[in-house]
């Protein structure tokens, strides 16, 4: 490891500890990798009901398990909305 990689690591930790990053557990990786809906996957790992996800989005129960189940592509504002709700980026839905 060179100074570079060390730097970052501890770049890393410092946001790890201050909330700003987290570990995603290998197995949710797993799930991702292996095309499970990302929105479900966010929603169980952070043990929220649909019903609840929904309502902190602001959406729909209906709408958002037809995003899960692929039934419908989430609008942009739509996930948005669900990223925030599951305190991640939309970047790690789409």
């Amino acid at each position: 490891m060179d100074a570079e990689d060390i730097a970052a690591v501890a770049r890393f930790r410092e946001r790890l500890a201050a909330g700003e990053e987290e570990l995603v557990p290998a197995a949710m990786v797993a799930r991702l990798i292996g095309g499970e809906n990302p929105v479900k996957v966010w929603r169980e790992h952070r043990g929220m009901a649909a019903r609840a996800l929904a309502e902190a989005a602001g959406l729909s129960q209906a709408h958002v398990s037809q995003i899960e189940g692929g039934k419908r592509d989430g609008s942009v504002r739509a996930m948005k909305a669900i990223a925030d709700a599951l305190g991640i980026t939309i970047d790690d839905l789409v």
